[in-house]
């Protein structure tokens, strides 16, 4: 089987564990280069920018302990980074 890249390993959990309405997972490795964690072939650092029903009533906190959760073995493995902007439909801001 032909390796997964890590941005569609992500994009894929979160889809099926959210079924957001909307979603974009960001690769943002190469703004680390020299930094921890960092690896030359990248997939070390991604920002993640979701709008799912699931997260509605929750907290900001909650609401990133679903996604480290959905990720976990992501981020035990190669992720050293996940910036979460995880929202609600209807709310607004970033």
């Amino acid at each position: 089987m032909a390796h997964m890249a890590m941005q569609d390993t992500i994009s894929n959990k979160l889809q099926e564990a959210f079924t957001p309405e909307s979603l974009q997972v960001v690769d943002e490795s190469h703004l680390h280069e020299g930094h921890a964690g960092h690896r030359p072939s990248g997939e070390t650092h991604f920002r993640v920018y979701i709008v799912s029903a699931a997260f509605k009533g929750k907290t900001r906190v909650d609401r990133h302990r679903m996604i480290n959760s959905a990720l976990a073995s992501e981020l035990s493995g190669g992720v050293h980074a996940l910036a979460i902007h995880a929202q609600a439909p209807g709310e607004g801001g970033s």
